[in-house]
């Protein structure tokens, strides 16, 4: 099934696979020590001995393409496609998330070329310690690489799209690191400017961090690595100099070619010469190494990995290539599964238009029977992202309800009717084919997981699906309905039972709706469940008009950063997807829903006990903090929670270890093979 647009630290595309079992964990101030959430785990099927050798292909999404191979990205190419299922194969981050033995999002030591990290100074300290990998051309992983990258971070915080504002937020929160041993020792130290929540720290910060190898710190193809001056490493505690940032945006514009913009390119903006530039080779320290990309024409973006003979980590690749390969259509895709010739997908997808519907009374996330044409070839598995769903209002509009839009999507029992108006069940049975997951805040509830509680856990969440009481609603408070026709206030005023602030009497429920394309195509699921919730609210006479539109000019994205102006207000409301806690990995609010937060400025949703109860969960790791603030904004609805369509996922019955999949997209085909 294809993916929709997704949401996430800016804007991220993608969305699939699965994850159980995250659990918060308290923890207490004061000695030095690591913090590890508690994993489930998954039994594995004994299958014949693996046989080295063989290629896997992989289906990607159309329009969904690797084009950045730098890992340090900017909002414009911050992608699931780009770094998860692309750089992680080279690079590696700091610390790694999902094991493959399990569907847990949790971070697995095992698969990062850094130990646990080490608290202190009542969690304003964190130690790093490195283990020692190797680079392809023989550096170590060591306290520089992770130093360069947060030089980088210092200079270039504005092309990071991690980056949140706030002094208590990345990279804001960080007073001071260095490397007490050196450039080449095993160890960075990192000051914070106050106590926080060492969970969430590492979760959704250290999470972010790519080391990156000596031989990226140049301003030219041939220079001497280390010469571009960005890597400089500190014995003792401190900030970047003037000077070395400066050389960092030196370096920075070197590698990206200026974020891709560069007119004769030479690094990142040139998709040709992935495979062919060394300095991309030298700084692999994955599992992987790209030998081929296609950078122009109808395959662009398919890339064959080969395995690195250096590789550090604990599992070597069995198979001799794995290949990403790029299809124009989803029908493409599926003839190529059908046909099953030479090169056709070893793992790929099954899309929308061809899936079989499932049988009622499956598991929410058990797969149902596969189209008739590839069970002999195929399995279907059903997979989940930790990820929740939703459409944005705009509560600036200034385009609907006669110009009033955003007055009216500000009333907190206005966006109550809208959420009461989404049949998630309905979605799911019958645009998604029974394939799908409801959301009723902002944490997931499936897959299973400790972090969803409360009205979250209730059938329905705190708001189920019902046109009459929606009805109700609106007419308490001062709205002449008319089912099928046009509902306009009919009380005007801020009093009890009247239609609220800056909405005057005759004002009309009519608003327009965009939904976001990929690669200027929408998905056939995403345009029915759009048309399917545009005639559930006409029931309460909510006239909503829909149309397609690309991702940024749907939101009016350059009017709308860094603050709106006037044609950021020129729409209504967006289904663009949701948002992929990924590498924010811990489900919290800081980059979505936080007044000011990068993705939220496009909205304008702003609650200051919301704000206060994120930075609550930033500060500390007790539970009861994270369900409080889940239960607060699952009521609050700063955007209008919709189910999340699963993808299914369809592999080869001669591949193993694929299985299970990681939550994350996180792909490891090192651990895939076949057998004899």
């Amino acid at each position: 099934m294809p993916r929709k647009p997704w949401l996430s630290t800016a804007w991220r595309l993608g969305a699939t696979l699965a994850v159980s079992g995250l659990v918060l964990t308290s923890c207490s101030n004061g000695s030095t020590r690591s913090t590890t959430p508690i994993s489930s785990t998954v039994g594995i099927t004994q299958v014949p001995k693996p046989t080295m050798g063989g290629t896997a292909y992989f289906a990607l999404t159309p329009g969904l393409t690797p084009n950045w191979i730098f890992p340090f990205a900017s909002v414009n190419y911050f992608s699931t496609t780009n770094l998860t299922q692309f750089q992680y194969l080279m690079y590696r981050p700091l610390y790694w998330f999902g094991s493959p033995t399990s569907t847990s999002p949790d971070v697995d030591y095992a698969l990062s070329p850094a130990n646990a990290p080490s608290w202190s100074n009542d969690d304003r300290t964190v130690a790093i310690n490195l283990k020692g990998w190797k680079f392809y051309d023989g550096q170590d992983v060591d306290a520089q690489s992770v130093i360069f990258w947060l030089n980088m971070l210092q200079a270039e915080s504005g092309n990071w799209a991690g980056t949140e504002s706030g002094a208590n937020q990345w990279p804001g929160n960080v007073k001071s690191y260095y490397a007490p041993d050196g450039a080449t020792g095993d160890t960075v130290v990192i000051n914070l400017d106050g106590s926080y929540s060492t969970l969430w720290f590492q979760y959704n910060e250290l999470s972010q961090i790519s080391p990156m190898a000596e031989v990226w710190d140049v301003t030219s193809l041939m220079a001497t690595p280390g010469s571009g001056g960005c890597g400089v490493v500190s014995k003792t505690a401190g900030l970047p100099s003037k000077a070395v940032l400066k050389a960092c945006t030196n370096v920075w514009t070197f590698d990206t070619d200026n974020n891709g913009l560069k007119s004769s390119p030479e690094m990142a903006g040139a998709l040709g010469t992935y495979a062919t530039n060394k300095l991309w080779l030298e700084g692999v320290d994955g599992p992987w190494i790209l030998k081929a990309f296609i950078g122009s024409g109808e395959k662009v973006g398919q890339s064959t990995f080969v395995p690195n003979p250096r590789y550090s980590g604990p599992q070597k690749p069995r198979l001799a290539k794995f290949v990403e390969v790029s299809y124009l259509t989803d029908q493409v895709e599926f003839e190529a599964l059908v046909v099953g010739h030479p090169g056709a997908p070893t793992v790929g997808y099954l899309p929308w238009q061809y899936t079989p519907p499932k049988p009622a009374g499956l598991g929410p996330t058990t797969a149902g029977p596969n189209a008739s044409h590839l069970s002999r070839s195929y399995t279907l598995h059903q997979t989940e992202t930790w990820q929740i769903s939703y459409f944005t209002p705009n509560l600036g509009s200034r385009l609907g309800a006669g110009g009033h839009a955003g007055a009216v999507f500000r009333q907190l029992y206005f966006r109550q009717a809208l959420q009461e108006l989404v049949d998630q069940s309905g979605i799911i049975s019958r645009v998604f084919k029974g394939y799908g997951a409801p959301t009723y805040g902002p944490v997931p509830v499936y897959p299973d997981n400790n972090f969803a509680q409360g009205v979250e856990r209730s059938a329905g969440g705190p708001y189920p699906f019902s046109v009459s009481t929606a009805i109700s609603t609106l007419t308490a408070h001062g709205w002449n309905v008319e089912p099928e026709g046009t509902t306009y206030c009919k009380r005007a005023g801020t009093a009890a039972g009247d239609c609220g602030s800056g909405i005057p009497a005759g004002t009309p429920l009519i608003f327009t709706e965009t939904y976001a394309e990929t690669d200027n195509v929408a998905t056939p699921s995403l345009k029915q469940e759009v048309g399917y919730e545009a005639s559930t609210w006409a029931k309460a006479g909510i006239e909503v008009t829909s149309q397609d539109e690309p991702f940024a000019e749907a939101l009016s994205v350059p009017s709308c950063l860094p603050k709106p102006t006037p044609p950021c207000r020129g729409w209504d409301m967006v289904a663009s997807g949701g948002w992929e806690y990924d590498p924010d990995v811990l489900p919290t609010g800081e980059d979505l829903f936080a007044t000011d937060a990068a993705s939220n400025l496009l909205a304008g949703y702003s609650d200051a006990k919301n704000d206060a109860l994120i930075k609550e969960t930033n500060d500390s790791s007790n539970p009861k903090v994270f369900y409080e603030w889940e239960d607060y904004l699952a009521r609050q609805l700063p955007v209008i929670w919709e189910p999340t369509e699963a993808e299914e996922v369809e592999i080869s019955n001669k591949i193993h270890g694929v299985l299970p999949v990681n939550a994350l997209e996180n792909l490891t085909p090192e651990y895939w093979y076949y057998t004899g």
